[in-house]
């Protein structure tokens, strides 16, 4: 009787957690595996995932949840990804593929892959589960050739980026981690290298065709939750390398939108120019995040700069300071952000343009948009409304965006219609004929 209870617990508390592949993650078998920082600490632990080593950008995320989402973000190309949360991996990683159609973008996730160059955890966890988990993220390293490392105190790593700032690092692995830590000299920085081209879409491609309003998607490293939410708003979406000069084919679309991306905006000089003609004589809406926000800001005329340790986290502040669609000036939303440059605050603000967000932590700008009395429609905020991980605060921007597209394009319909009519009055043939078909065609 004993022993058949003792079975069924057995039992029931594998019902409760899937066991991951532990000869991987134990924290007892593992290798050893460190990470060396260039000014001069090290952190031992063990490692997960794939035993190689790397060099990267070391940066910290407060995140608590969505730690699939965080390493599946683009913008996180060549970094070191430190988590704050303790304990990371307990509800596994998901099967990342969805159909394409109308309503998903052909990935769960926020990209095909992990883009993080490692992960750095205190306790990775042995055990998952989640309903829609099939594997670890110890597994999920290994298969996308990322090294983990655990058992390691986040919270003093944490400390000393944010009082020194982001900093370059190594993560050395098995007979690695026994080496000396690199001289300076051999540390390697990421943001000498333009990685938005990198995670860029080397050619356009089309989402949604049959959406009733056709969005240009500028791709500096798109999270995938960009485009599903444009086209679950009904938008026909095409999707952009990051450097196409949109001003060849802008009369084919109904608004412009520009993604988050990693890296250093100053990279993307050749694509800032390209914007700058098309705010210019292109009326339409416009729309950033993240890195496009900043290249907006660029081809406004504000400057880019280096954070110390920028802001990554679902918990950042930003104070609205004006209104504009489902945003309300004086108003705090709290939102989701994953950046390590910002424009500059300037006084007076370049002509036409006006603060549209400010951090409430510390007063880096956080938002842009044109004036009213500009003539255009254009926006940008460093935060990400789409979440994925996050909170939906600001979601509606998707809404707002959209909407402003459509009524755009509503009034050209009309005003063409208006053409037709007018010529019509003073040209009675016209009025029977070619004007019946204009109209048409315009409809």
């Amino acid at each position: 009787m004993i022993s058949r209870n003792i079975l069924a617990l057995s039992r029931l508390s594998r019902g409760f957690a899937t066991h991951a592949n532990t000869s991987r993650i134990s924290r007892f078998s593992a290798p050893p595996a460190v990470l060396h920082l260039k000014t001069g600490q090290s952190f031992v632990g063990r490692s997960f995932g794939a035993q190689k080593s790397i060099y990267g950008e070391t940066v910290f995320s407060t995140s608590i949840t969505s730690y699939t989402e965080s390493m599946t973000d683009p913008s996180y190309r060549g970094q070191i990804l430190v988590f704050t949360t303790p304990l990371i991996g307990n509800y596994g990683v998901p099967n990342n593929k969805t159909p394409v159609n109308e309503k998903d973008v052909g990935v769960y996730l926020e990209s095909e892959r992990i883009q993080c160059s490692a992960v750095i955890v205190t306790d990775v966890a042995e055990k998952y589960s989640h309903y829609l988990a099939v594997e670890s993220i110890a597994e999920w390293c290994n298969r996308h050739g990322v090294p983990g490392v655990t058992g390691v105190d986040t919270r003093a790593i944490t400390t000393l980026l944010r009082d020194q700032g982001t900093t370059l690092g190594r993560v050395a692995v098995g007979p690695d981690a026994s080496l000396p830590a690199p001289n300076p000299e051999e540390y390697w920085d990421p943001t000498t290298e333009n990685l938005v081209d990198q995670v860029s879409t080397k050619e356009p491609y089309q989402l949604n065709p049959n959406g009733d309003v056709k969005i240009a998607v500028l791709d500096f490293g798109a999270k995938a939750n960009i485009p599903r939410s444009l086209i679950r708003r009904g938008a026909a979406v095409t999707v952009l390398p990051w450097n196409f000069d949109f001003n060849k084919i802008r009369d084919q679309f109904d608004g412009l939108f520009l993604s988050n991306g990693p890296g250093d905006p100053n990279h993307c000089m050749e694509a800032a120019l390209h914007l700058r003609k098309t705010i210019q004589e292109w009326d339409k809406p416009i729309f950033g995040i993240c890195m496009g926000h900043q290249v907006i800001g660029i081809a406004a005329g504000l400057d880019a700069y280096r954070m110390t340790f920028g802001n990554r986290g679902h918990n950042q502040p930003v104070l609205a300071l004006a209104s504009s669609g489902s945003i309300k000036a004086g108003r705090v939303y709290v939102t989701s952000q994953n950046h390590q440059y910002a424009l500059k605050l300037q006084d007076p603000f370049p002509a036409g343009w006006e603060p549209f967000f400010i951090n409430c932590n510390d007063s880096s700008v956080e938002g842009i948009k044109s004036t009213a009395d500009s003539g255009r429609k254009v926006w940008g905020v460093q935060f990400h409304p789409e979440s994925a991980g996050g909170p939906l605060d600001t979601i509606e921007m998707f809404t707002d965006f959209i909407a402003e597209c459509r009524a755009h394009k509503m009034q050209l319909n009309l005003n063409k219609k208006g053409d037709v009519m007018g010529a019509a009055k003073l040209d009675p043939y016209l009025g029977r004929k070619e004007a019946s078909q204009r109209v048409a065609v315009a409809a």
